[in-house]
């Protein structure tokens, strides 16, 4: 009998930011009708040039969207031996910090405060504006040889007047050369149109009009990171090679910073020239500006390395590696579980998702390759997506046909029935979605596996285990998956834990073999938010007279 499941999403805050214009949004809030997320930088600790003196920018790239309304925006400098290092983020100021609670948070400046951490010194400040802390305030130096702070405000107020005439000098020179253009553009309507030079050259006229043509165009790929532009290859040093797979090698690497010796490590995907059709594909998924989200890997540039015959893709960097390595090395505790489970589900439901956190339209993207060894492990133990070179942009200009010529891919032990049966429904693209549903409940289960939650954990064994060979193909798939209905085992004992009984539930709905029975990506975020509430509720609940409804509530269930 099928089974389905709906979710009943809250669009408030969508319509509010679609209906209430950018410049009535002040601290996070939109005045008299909802209380909007913050949007704050949000960075790991990174080297940084800023002395503490005076007012210097924290140069973090990631701009997130803080979960919660009540967060704020945080940033912490330290100093160790001569180097100076600056974290980001976003915090609610009423749970402890490195063991401090947050002070003057409502300020819309982030103004640098001395405290004693329970990790040293350090310098910290708060504020409630979006983006407040990149800029970083000191009102006193801290390194010899510095001006102090009021010596710096006389100063500032002796050079006012020259400022002040500095500003009208700049303003009449401004008005002058509008007076002139006028007059240019008079004298030009009256005389004769000029199309070509003597030598077929383009006179004013044309250049202006392929200007007015630039700037019509599609500018999608202008809001990439601004390392995009660049004609000239980064200054890279490679370090150790960190992965390999189908199409391409990574390395870790050093990028040298313009104008000091730091460096920032970085990650660089190298594909051969005969991989040129997967780097471009994962290149413009990339390059959408909509794709940036706290569970994707953060992408800095492409290049075409023609003297060595490559495609480069330089993104972020991040040490403890790819899930399925971190999982074979560790144990995860159940709030591990939580944490990388909720975080995976977060950025397969940006992937799906038509708009952005912020309300904004955008073009739903399938990964259509997930799998343990794509998803990395960033240092806050949560997940991020990578390697969209199989992924597939769901725009609304694509036909019937354009599906599927797209193929069967992916790796075979994590595709879904329908994917090993090449029986995709093509007249609809939520069936390409819950494809990535079923590769996600695969990841989940085993992050469940390595658990300590579970009671005794084995050692780590991918889906399927040794039911199938280590590299599967399609054909021993379709035998396990279609004709036995086989999925990975899900002992009793693991279900002995009420929260990981839940997890269970979850993972089993999204590998029904029905595709239109799976949860949606989203359904999962919001059991993973629910999780804690729902665990309360059991603890208090009768055994068996209280029915769970049927959407995106937590359910426990003993099918499968």
């Amino acid at each position: 009998m099928e089974r389905y499941r709906s979710c009943v999403f809250w669009w408030g805050a969508f319509f509010v930011s679609a209906v209430v214009p950018d410049h009535s949004r002040v601290g996070g809030m939109v005045p008299g009708i909802f209380k909007l997320t913050m949007l704050c930088k949000f960075c790991d600790v990174q080297p940084s040039s800023c002395n503490g003196t005076g007012t210097c920018q924290a140069n973090c790239s990631i701009t997130s969207i803080c979960p919660d309304p009540d967060e704020v925006c945080v940033a912490i400098w330290r100093r160790n031996e001569g180097n100076y290092t600056v974290e980001t983020m976003c915090h609610l100021p009423s749970k402890p910090l490195y063991g401090l609670r947050l002070e003057n948070y409502n300020s819309t400046t982030c103004n640098m405060k001395e405290q004693e951490s329970n990790t040293g010194p350090i310098y910290m400040c708060s504020c409630r504006e979006e983006e407040c802390n990149e800029n970083l305030v000191f009102h006193h130096s801290m390194g010899p040889g510095t001006i102090e702070t009021p010596m710096v405000s006389v100063i500032l107020v002796s050079l006012l007047p020259l400022l002040v005439l500095a500003v009208l000098v700049a303003a009449f020179f401004y008005w002058y050369r509008i007076q002139q253009r006028r007059k240019v553009n008079e004298w030009e309507k009256k005389k004769p149109l000029k199309r070509k030079g003597p030598k077929g050259a383009l006179d004013c006229s044309d250049a202006c009009a392929i200007m007015m043509d630039d700037d019509r165009s599609d500018s999608s790929s202008t809001h990439a990171n601004s390392l995009n532009h660049n004609t000239e290859p980064l200054p890279l040093e490679l370090d150790l090679q960190v992965g390999k797979g189908r199409f391409a090698e990574v390395y870790k690497a050093k990028l040298r910073q313009s104008s000091s010796e730091q460096f920032q490590t970085v990650a660089v995907k190298i594909f051969p020239y005969e991989e040129y059709a997967s780097w471009k594909n994962e290149k413009d998924i990339f390059s959408d500006i909509d794709l940036k989200h706290e569970n994707v890997l953060h992408f800095l540039t492409a290049e075409d390395r023609k003297a060595e015959k490559q495609y480069w893709l330089i993104t972020a960097y991040h040490p403890r590696g790819n899930l399925q390595e971190y999982l074979t090395h560790h144990l995860i505790s159940w709030e591990d579980l939580q944490r990388l489970g909720g975080s995976l589900a977060r950025g397969v439901a940006h992937l799906h998702s038509d708009h952005t956190p912020c309300g904004r339209p955008k073009v739903p993207i399938v990964h259509r390759d997930l799998k343990s060894s794509n998803i990395l492990v960033k240092n806050d133990f949560t997940c991020c997506l990578c390697d969209f070179g199989l992924g597939l942009r769901l725009d609304n200009s694509l036909s019937v046909d354009d599906l599927a010529n797209s193929g069967q891919v992916g790796t075979a032990r994590y595709m879904a029935p329908e994917v090993l049966e090449s029986r995709i429904n093509l007249e609809n693209i939520e069936s390409f979605k819950q494809t990535d549903v079923y590769s996600m409940a695969l990841v989940l289960w085993e992050m469940t596996s390595r658990c300590n939650a579970i009671g005794e954990v084995k050692d780590y064994e991918p889906p399927f285990g040794s039911k199938v060979r280590e590299h599967p193909c399609v054909e021993s798939m379709k035998d396990n998956v279609l004709r036995d209905r086989g999925r990975p085992e899900i002992p009793n004992g693991w279900t002995k834990h009420p929260g990981v009984a839940l997890v269970c539930a979850t993972i089993s709905e999204c590998w029904d073999h029905d595709p239109e029975a799976r949860l949606t990506a989203q359904c999962v975020v919001e059991r993973f938010m629910e999780m804690d509430d729902e665990l309360d509720k059991l603890s208090t609940r009768s055994s068996s007279e209280e029915k769970i409804p049927e959407d995106c509530s937590v359910s426990v269930s003993d099918d499968k």
